[in-house]
């Protein structure tokens, strides 16, 4: 089977708690139970293990507590994205970019270098760039990444404390009633929700659910324009709960276009870019905690569009 090796290493810094592993490729063969130990000794062998400062593991390297040891991942080789990420803003402490359908933001699972953050190094040079939120691979929209290492929780804390206005797009089919009210003249725009639940894990884990008790998401949804069977919806999350806006979209009966999660968790299978889920990070709004420079950055619209007459196509 053919492999690609990560183009920027990941690191793990040897715990202080651990007295059992007499050295490094030990730890890291118990710890990482999901590598046999030979790929480590293979990795280790062959040069592609080795401490901060550059110099290389050994098999018999001592375990250091607290040290730092950096390796490349490896996985099988990358489907491309043949879509292309650009920068809508940059200055010297932040670059927004639009990420498009279908590619990760960061190296995880099977996805290494095709992602947001290894393209955007390579284009920029810059290797201390990091994201200081996150976006769904199914997701496309604007990303705002730090890149200077010391202010990267300044650029987080925009999120974790909610000091950031998000607005996103989607497409969705239309209730029924909704529908009706539209083919009789009766529907007036914009429509507004206001949707707030209790979200958990779903099993399996990587999905989510709507439970009973206290809401724990909020988002505001209004309905802005109406094509066919269509509405092109603006969603703005209060919180930020994984999935949280998918799951409300299917809370109102309309979940949203090519989404292969829910209301119904669909096979796995290859990517088909000819549909990608119909949900975009629109808009980012808020004052920059460094330079207190007021941003309201906006990307393209989705367009309901081209999927008039191709209901056939689309999940």
């Amino acid at each position: 089977m053919s492999t690609v090796r990560a183009t920027h290493a990941s690191h793990i810094v040897l715990p202080e708690n651990v007295t059992d592993k007499p050295t490094v490729f030990s730890f890291l063969s118990n710890h990482f139970k999901q590598i046999d130990a030979s790929v480590w000794q293979e990795r280790i062998i062959e040069g592609k293990v080795h401490w901060r400062d550059g110099r290389l593991i050994t098999l018999d390297c001592a375990f250091v507590p607290r040290e730092r040891v950096y390796y490349y991942r490896e996985v099988t080789v990358e489907k491309k994205v043949p879509f292309a990420e650009s920068v809508i803003y940059e200055d010297d402490n932040i670059i927004v970019a639009y990420k498009p359908h279908f590619l990760a933001v960061s190296p995880s699972g099977q996805f290494v270098n095709e992602c947001l953050v290894n393209r955007l190094r390579i284009k920029t040079g810059i290797e201390t760039l990091v994201t200081a939120h996150r976006l769904d691979r199914a997701t496309a929209g604007l990303m705002l990444l730090s890149k200077q290492p010391e202010q990267r929780s300044l650029y987080h804390d925009l999120f974790k404390h909610g000091n950031i206005t998000k607005h996103y797009h989607a497409i969705a089919r239309l209730t029924p009633e909704l529908r009706q009210q539209q083919q009789q003249g009766e529907l007036v725009l914009p429509v507004h929700w206001t949707v707030k639940n209790r979200i958990v894990k779903g099993d399996p884990s990587f999905t989510m659910k709507i439970v009973d008790g206290e809401a724990n998401s909020h988002s505001e949804i209004d309905l802005i324009e109406v094509k066919g069977e269509f509405g092109l919806f603006r969603l703005s999350p209060i919180t930020g709960k994984t999935h949280q806006l998918r799951l409300h979209m299917d809370s109102l009966g309309m979940p949203l276009v090519n989404d292969r999660l829910y209301p119904t968790l669909l096979d796995r299978c290859d990517d088909n870019f000819e549909q990608p889920l119909q949900l975009l990070a629109q808009q980012l709004a808020f004052i920059d905690p460094v330079t207190g420079i007021e941003h309201n950055i906006v990307t393209k619209a989705l367009d309901i569009n081209p999927l008039i007459n191709r209901s056939i196509d689309i999940i």
